[in-house]
């Protein structure tokens, strides 16, 4: 069995900054691939910035600039907001990178037109900007609109570049039914199954020059075309890992695949781009992973709403692993969620500030009382826990710390070393640095800095009282 593991986020426009969405998606990713890490496995983590849409380039007309600025700008910031967040990537890559990123699309393009499944045709369709994407009109909400967006589509006409994805139905469908390409959970394997059976059309993988006002990877032998946004930015998870430049990196990481992405845009990554890769003769990535949206207060977060929460001024004022913390929690791995700013407070009081944070002080003040030794850090997660991770199920693994945390509580209230001779209360907070050891292990994908914290301390040669890890407001 391959030590190696991939994992990838979705490529995110750049035509605004990063919103709590994408922070919650990277925050689950991340977690992923420290889980994985943990388990002792080689773990190469990518994203990038999807650049080559009109959506970017109308971004930067809107502020007066340059687009090729507005892309280097939104680009830094999206790069500085991994960092921020906290989130380990290996590999980074940016659709405008000509060296690194076009000659991989480029090669990508060639395979699948070898095995003659490009061609050209002209084409009318409703058009969303805001997805990139062509729609059916049986696709739209009844009012006409785009179901993600609610905004009628532009009628388009044009002469674009076809991908014969009506070749690969039944394979595809094979694939999916099998969980060869496995769709997590299967609310969404379901809804992509649903997709298949009504048939599906090629789609179009080009856009004129003229339109995409020049930005975009030409379409090799026709520069009078540059590739469809999807074809190119799907690709930055191969091109990131050196696919058309060197390929050392893609050999050993790329087969073992998870790409972790919002529901909305399932179907690009579960169909279209399983087609290219078909198409292509690539191996297939393992598993898609798809999460829900996120809602502030039970309505959808919107601009005009005025409800958009801005995830770096959360952490401004309340600290990285608290927001870490509740989107890994409390929003449900694959379903949607919610967020507002009371329930916030409330986990942050109830399950943080009174309760791993008041744990650990306790057990720690009444070990340093008994100049008691730091007890042994476990090496291997509970069966319960990996079940929850091995199935994508991470707020399931959350759960199950937070109920080891309520019984350890238990146990103190239960024992009361406090009140018991000295000789059983090193017994029973021998128990308890035992248990809290295997909090904090099992808490490292989830709040790594707090569960190095508690292993540094508990483990120590002496434990000394601690300072509160998440202070009352």
């Amino acid at each position: 069995m391959s030590n190696s593991y991939y994992i990838t986020t979705a490529i995110p426009y750049v035509n605004a900054r990063p919103h709590v969405g994408h922070v919650l998606e990277w925050f689950q990713a991340d977690a992923l691939a420290r889980y994985h890490r943990l388990l002792g496995k080689d773990v190469a983590f990518t994203s990038g910035t999807d650049e080559n849409s009109l959506k970017n380039v109308q971004a930067a007309e809107k502020a007066g600039v340059e687009t090729q600025a507005w892309l280097d700008e939104y680009a830094k910031i999206f790069k500085d907001a991994f960092a921020f967040f906290g989130i380990g990537l290996t590999h980074f890559r940016r659709g405008s990178d000509q060296q690194q990123h076009w000659p991989g699309v480029q090669k990508l393009w060639l395979r699948c037109l070898e095995n003659d499944d490009i061609y050209k045709k002209t084409y009318t369709g409703l058009y969303c900007v805001g997805c990139e994407s062509f729609y059916n009109p049986e696709d739209l909400t009844k009012e006409g609109f785009c179901p993600e967006h609610l905004k009628a589509p532009e009628s388009v006409t044009e002469e674009n570049y076809f991908f014969r994805l009506s070749k690969y139905q039944a394979e595809i469908l094979k694939l999916i039914e099998s969980d060869t390409h496995q769709i997590v959970s299967q609310q969404y394997k379901n809804e992509m199954l649903r997709f298949i059976e009504r048939g599906l059309d090629d789609f179009s993988i080009s856009r004129s020059s003229e339109r995409a006002r020049g930005i975009g990877v030409p379409v090799p032998g026709d520069n009078t075309q540059v590739m469809y946004v999807w074809f190119d930015a799907l690709a930055i998870y191969i091109t990131a890992l050196g696919w058309g430049t060197d390929e050392t990196d893609f050999n050993k990481y790329w087969p073992s695949a998870v790409q972790v992405i919002g529901k909305g845009i399932n179907r690009f990554h579960s169909i279209y781009w399983i087609g290219m890769l078909l198409s292509a003769k690539l191996p297939l990535p393992k598993t898609t992973f798809v999460h829900g949206y996120l809602t502030a207060d039970g309505q959808k977060m919107s601009k005009s709403l005025g409800n958009v929460i801005d995830p770096f001024q959360l952490v401004e004022d309340h600290g990285l692993e608290p927001v870490r913390y509740y989107l890994l929690r409390h929003v449900p791995t694959h379903a949607d969620g919610d967020f507002s700013q009371e329930k916030f407070l409330e986990t942050y009081t109830a399950d943080l500030a009174n309760g791993i944070g008041n744990l650990c002080s306790r057990i720690a003040k009444l070990c340093e009382k008994n100049a008691m030794p730091g007890g042994k850090i476990p090496n291997q997660f509970s069966a319960e826990f990996d079940h929850a991770f091995s199935n994508f199920e991470i707020s399931a693994a959350a759960e199950w710390v937070s109920d080891q945390i309520r019984k350890l509580d238990g146990f103190l209230s239960e024992q009361t070393p406090w009140a018991k001779p000295l000789v059983e209360q090193k017994e029973i907070l021998t128990v308890a640095v035992e248990k809290i050891l295997n909090i904090g292990y099992h808490l490292q994908p989830l709040m790594p800095n707090t569960a190095s914290h508690i292993l540094k301390h508990f483990a120590n040669q002496e434990i000394s009282a601690i300072a509160p890890l998440f202070p009352r407001k």
